[in-house]
């Protein structure tokens, strides 16, 4: 992966790395921690590529490690999922692959450690209960069962790991500080009562580490230099630092903390994409309009674009909003510098060249991409009936419509000039085709008289067309920050966020097309195969991003 220009994470690494520092001699080591409890999205490869470049910049390693500590929605299909799109994204992790759930065993021995040491103890307050006695700014918290004797919560915590109690009717909590004003630290649970089946552990277990304990010790365990996490978790970094301290584990890693990165026009929660997925508002995770890796893989982003766009939009200490069309932009930069330009017709009208021979089919060579002069020349056949654009012939041409009316003459991209001469109205009074001449001298668009021809137009032969659905799409929510609190997300769903075309017409060399190809249809913009509906027979394109780049 490119490396990320230097910033204030960097400058604290390279302090941590250098004389006297805290890992001074020590090899950089970080992680990416992802939840399997959901698809990851175009915010989580701002936070991986965040940890995988420190890595990199500074000769370190950094490991996957699956934070599956809560079993209430995690499963091994988002296991696969993340491990899939985050290899297509262009992190190998080697054999550096863990689960947090690989350390519930280490992680009871550590809390066994805490409580023989005084500083946990077994709580019988309910969920309601914490949280009306956790007190006030001013006010101290209350327990009334912190003073329990070592031995009792010893023997009460066993039991509750050999599922003695019901659910939700003991935890066991930190002894910290009940007047601390980081209400974080105002004895936290550290361990609840869950009666849930775990995708890796089954029914082993069912008292399950709160993510402040198990975090810190899972980063400990693996040496963990530097783990780096997004900006909710600044008030949390007390009690990681406390758990370093408190537990006797290997290392003490460093917390730093960064600002999020969102995307206007599009929603990065989970619990929201969820909705969107299992109320139908989308087709599922895949969704080529969601920010999911899926949806954008699906689409038509390439890696390199999406890890181009994590770097221009940086790294700082607050949470901002970055314009989808800078997403949009670097897929476009790419694509327009690498993709292969093909002519598709989206809304076919036909177009009858009235003078070129009925039975002559010729081959015409025209360049596939004129900024890469080494992917050369197609051949594209040409006859008297050809497939154009429906919105490029006006019976009553607009002021400085340049295309195809009676009278007029256009381009055909790389093969004649043609003059139109009329057209015919179909029984609902839509034109059905368009009559023209073609001038014979002009062939690959050249006007040997110098005349001005003013439009080019894209056209595909009839005789050698194949059809194709294309799926054109838009912002999925019409309001650009959708989530905003006190806004139902859904009531600002964009009813025309797609757009699916049938009965397209593309050159015949598409007929082989296979995902991911992504192409530049000319004059309409970058399309990719679709990974999930084309196949042979049935091609299916979607638009990855127009051709106009909006983003300033």
């Amino acid at each position: 992966m490119e490396e990320l220009s230097k910033n204030f994470i960097h400058a604290f690494i390279e302090e941590d790395i250098g004389p006297g520092g805290r890992f001074e001699g020590m090899q950089v080591h970080t992680r990416l921690p992802p939840e399997p409890n959901g698809y990851p999205h175009i915010g989580h490869c701002f936070a991986f590529s965040i940890s995988i470049n420190a890595a990199e910049k500074f000769g370190g390693l950094c490991n996957l490690r699956f934070d599956d500590t809560n079993p209430d929605k995690e499963e091994d299909e988002f296991v696969e999922a993340i491990c899939d799109d985050i290899r297509w994204f262009g992190f190998d992790w080697g054999d550096r692959l863990y689960f947090g759930s690989d350390y519930f065993e280490k992680t009871y021995e550590l809390a066994l450690g805490l409580i023989n040491k005084g500083l946990a103890y077994v709580c019988e307050l309910s969920p309601d209960e914490v949280k009306r006695f956790r007190g006030d700014v001013g006010v101290p918290a209350t327990s009334p069962f912190r003073d329990r004797p070592v031995e009792e919560s010893l023997d009460l915590f066993k039991r509750m790991r050999n599922g003695e109690f019901p659910e939700g009717s003991k935890t066991l909590r930190a002894k910290i500080d009940l007047e601390s004003g980081n209400f974080n630290m105002r004895d936290p649970v550290l361990y609840r009562i869950k009666y849930t089946h775990h995708h890796r552990q089954g029914d082993k277990w069912c008292i399950y580490p709160m993510y402040d304990l198990a975090h810190p010790i899972q980063d400990a365990i693996e040496n963990i230099t530097h783990s780096l996490c997004s900006l909710e978790w600044t008030d949390h970094r007390p009690l990681y630092e406390w758990v370093i301290e408190n537990t006797d584990v290997p290392s003490k890693p460093r917390q730093i903390e960064f600002g999020r990165r969102s995307i206007n026009n599009t929603v990065m929660s989970k619990r929201l994409l969820r909705r969107l997925v299992e109320e139908n508002h989308v087709s599922g995770w895949d969704d080529p309009r969601l920010p999911t890796l899926r949806g954008l893989r699906r689409r038509g982003y390439t890696p390199s674009s999406v890890r181009d766009f994590c770097e221009r939009i940086g790294v700082g200490r607050t949470t901002n909003i970055v314009e989808y069309a800078l997403l949009e932009h670097c897929l476009r930069e790419e694509l327009n510098q690498n993709a292969q330009r093909v002519m598709v017709v989206l809304r076919p009208l036909k177009l009858v060249i009235t003078n070129y021979p009925e039975s002559e089919t010729e081959t015409l060579e025209i360049e596939n991409n004129p900024n890469d002069e080494s992917a050369g020349f197609r051949d594209v056949t040409f006859s008297r009936e050809l497939w154009i654009e429906n919105d490029d012939f006006m019976i009553e041409p607009v002021k400085k419509y340049n295309r195809l009316f009676v009278g007029n003459e256009v381009r055909l991209k790389g093969a004649y000039i043609v003059k139109c001469t009329g057209y015919e109205l179909d029984e609902n009074g839509e034109v059905a085709v368009v009559t023209a001449e073609y001038d014979p001298e002009t062939r690959g668009g050249t006007t040997p008289d110098g005349r001005k021809v003013r439009g080019t137009i894209h056209w595909v032969d009839t005789k050698t067309a194949v059809d194709a659905e294309v799926r054109v799409y838009d912002n999925l929510f019409t309001d650009p920050n959708p989530d905003t609190a006190g806004k139902d997300f859904t009531e600002f769903l964009n009813p025309n966020s797609l757009e699916v075309l049938h009965g397209c017409k593309a050159e015949k060399m598409l007929e082989n097309a296979e995902a991911p190809q992504d192409f530049q249809f000319l004059r309409l913009g970058y399309f990719a195969v679709d990974n999930k509906d084309s196949k042979p027979g049935n091609l299916v394109f979607n638009r990855a991003v127009a051709l106009k780049d909006s983003f300033k």
